[in-house]
């Protein structure tokens, strides 16, 4: 079907998603412009996604005319994106609300999707995204002598290039800190960044899926 948009706003494809934002600036930004807005996502693509203003400068710098700061992002991954296909609801991208509580509202399963990578559905589908300029290494328990570490709950180490995602085990804790701790470790130069095991469950499902794919192979 025709959604009536460029193909600009829609990369092609036959269907578009709308964001609702709860941020009072963005929502005060809407309301000033009158119309709806279409804007990518304030990130160089298929880096590691910005999640303050200064992240945003480091990424665009002289490339936009001005930053709104909205401060932090509060989820800190992207929005969960749920397509249908043939009426059948599909996770498309797993995101900041879990699987898990919008199966409850549908009161089915999501399928997982079969998108492929020559055409994906939706943002953040590519095999390789989200990546730092550092290789990650996943699921690693004790990081070499001198590697930076991302910890999660009592996987963590003394080192001083060490970051935990969370101490106490908090997945949305994690999720939060996620895009802006892999930033503070690439900033340390180290070819390598090791990665606590993180569980696959509510949030998890998100977190794993960004740490997955900016840790696959790079074209």
């Amino acid at each position: 079907p025709d959604t009536g948009l460029s193909d600009l706003v829609s990369a092609g494809l036959p269907t578009v998603a709308l964001r609702i934002p709860s941020n009072v600036i963005a929502q005060n930004l809407i309301a000033e412009a009158g119309v709806p807005i279409a804007a990518p996502s304030a990130n160089k693509s298929g880096h590691v996604s910005a999640t303050t203003a200064a992240h945003v400068a480091a990424d665009l710098g002289a490339s936009v005319d001005m930053i709104l700061d909205g401060g932090p992002c509060v989820e800190g991954v992207e929005s969960t994106i749920v397509g249908f296909s043939e009426g059948t609801p599909v996770l498309l991208r797993a995101g900041a609300i879990p699987r898990t509580d919008i199966e409850a509202v549908l009161g089915r399963a999501l399928i997982r999707s079969t998108s492929s990578q020559e055409a994906p559905q939706a943002p953040g589908m590519l095999t390789s995204h989200y990546a730092p300029h550092a290789q990650l290494r996943l699921n690693v328990m004790s990081p070499e002598v001198g590697e930076p570490f991302l910890g999660f709950g009592a996987v963590a180490t003394n080192d001083k290039q060490a970051l935990n995602l969370s101490a106490a085990g908090d997945l949305r804790e994690a999720a939060a800190h996620l895009f802006a701790y892999l930033r503070m470790l690439d900033a340390t130069g180290s070819k390598t960044i090791a990665v606590a095991p993180i569980p696959e469950i509510g949030l998890g499902e998100a977190i794993n899926d960004r740490l997955r794919r900016a840790a696959a192979p790079r074209e």
